[in-house]
């Protein structure tokens, strides 16, 4: 009798297992298909936080194994269209990262990032960065800055949330006790 193969669960654990297994290595953590920014611990989520040549690597290692474009040493052989597509979605996994953060610290509340896997971050990028875009994260009432959030417009609000990071990183790293 021939077995039968789900195409889509078998490419779904071929990508998880490209783009986990550098992560498992560097992170010494057990990643899945389903694994969202949430699932991430505190030591982890705050590497990726960080403006940084390290988180930067481990999100081109995660990237360019779900789209199967070699490992992250061979970013710089990609043709340019490639490469352009793992910065965007880098940089925009950052962004998740940082609100990730920022939402564990109680400064914002829920975001529509927080609602995907990080697979499903890279493979729907398009669809999700412009579901994001749309629906930026909030700032906290209880945080100290609130007051003065609610007077800006939609665009000085991000630009006040994104102004916090440095802040962000820091609490975070004192809660983390490093």
């Amino acid at each position: 009798m021939a077995k039968i193969v789900d195409l889509h669960a078998y490419r779904t654990q071929a990508a998880e297992q490209r783009a986990f297994s550098p992560w498992r290595k560097r992170f010494g953590e057990v990643y899945t298909q389903n694994t969202k920014l949430a699932d991430l611990s505190d030591q982890t989520l705050y590497i990726l936080a960080l403006p940084a040549e390290e988180s930067a690597v481990a999100f081109y290692e995660l990237i360019m194994g779900i789209l199967d474009f070699g490992t992250a040493t061979k970013f710089s052989y990609l043709e340019k269209s490639k490469q352009i597509k793992v910065v965007d979605i880098h940089l925009f996994l950052a962004d998740q990262a940082r609100f990730e953060m920022m939402h564990r610290l109680g400064w914002i509340g829920s975001f529509p990032g927080m609602r995907s896997s990080l697979l499903e971050m890279v493979l729907s990028f398009d669809s999700i960065k412009l579901l994001c875009k749309k629906t930026p994260p909030e700032l906290a009432e209880a945080h100290s800055d609130y007051l003065a959030y609610t007077k800006l417009t939609s665009n000085d609000k991000e630009v006040l949330i994104r102004r916090l990071l440095p802040q962000a990183l820091e609490t975070y790293k004192k809660q983390l006790k490093f």
